[in-house]
This record gives C-alpha cells, sequence and structure tokens, in this order.
C-alpha cells in the first residue's frame, strides 16, 4: 500500500506543481522562446505517458531510498534525478533544433531538479506517515 500512496502523492504533488508553472511559463517563457516550434495544441497522450514513466522514476529513484533513509535522501535523489532528465531533454533540443536558448535550458533543467525534489519529497513523508516505512 505504501508504494500506491507514493506514486499517488507523488502524482498530485508533481501534477500540480507542473501545471502552475506550465500555466505560468507557457504564454510568458515558451512561446516567445520557442514560437513556431511549440504544437499549436496540447496533446494529452504524450504528456500523460511521460508522467506514468517519470513518476515510476521519481518513486524507484527517489522516494524508495528516501522510505528506508528519509525525506532528506528523497529529496537529494529527486533533484539529481530531475536535473538529469530535463538536462538529457533540453540539451538534446539544444543539440539538434535550430532555435533553443541556452537560457531556456538553464530554467528547464532547474524546474525539473525543484519541482521532482518537491513532489518526491512531499511523497516520501506522506508514505513514511500513512503507508508505513
Amino acid at each position: 500500500m505504501k508504494w500506491v500512496i507514493a506514486y499517488g502523492v507523488a502524482a498530485l504533488a508533481f501534477g500540480a506543481l507542473d501545471a502552475c508553472w506550465l500555466s505560468f511559463a507557457g504564454s510568458r517563457v515558451y512561446r516567445p522562446a520557442l514560437g513556431d516550434l511549440l504544437a499549436a495544441d496540447f496533446r494529452g497522450g504524450p504528456a500523460a505517458v511521460f508522467y506514468l514513466i517519470y513518476l515510476c522514476g521519481m518513486v524507484w529513484f527517489a522516494v524508495r531510498p528516501g522510505m528506508a533513509d528519509g525525506v532528506g535522501t528523497a529529496a537529494l535523489n529527486a533533484a539529481l534525478l530531475g536535473g538529469l532528465c530535463y538536462a538529457t531533454y533540453d540539451l538534446t533540443n539544444q543539440a539538434t533544433l535550430a532555435r533553443w536558448p541556452t537560457w531556456l535550458t538553464l530554467v528547464d533543467i532547474t524546474w525539473g531538479s525543484f519541482a521532482t525534489a518537491v513532489a518526491a519529497s512531499v511523497a516520501t513523508a506522506v508514505a513514511r506517515r500513512f503507508g508505513g516505512a
């Protein structure tokens, strides 16, 4: 049950954070920087697949060790995971697309590290409290 709790809480926390970020940054950060590189309409299917997979990684690589060693371990591992995953995406785009600014890469990596760390920390704390450690 603790893993269901951890996954569900991570999904809620990361989903809420990312929804707030994308609502704010979509028109203010990404659209001005990327313009016509962005799809005209949001594609929910690929986003859902990303979140399902990413949350599994968050639970395995951050929450699971955090269940044994504490929220600080979860936060550190999650920040590293978020930075690594977002760097992979952003640096690949920067290497292959004609227009992908360095500042956007830095902002996105920072966001990925922060959001992943917060979501995994909350998920770990709740799962430890209500799912048993």
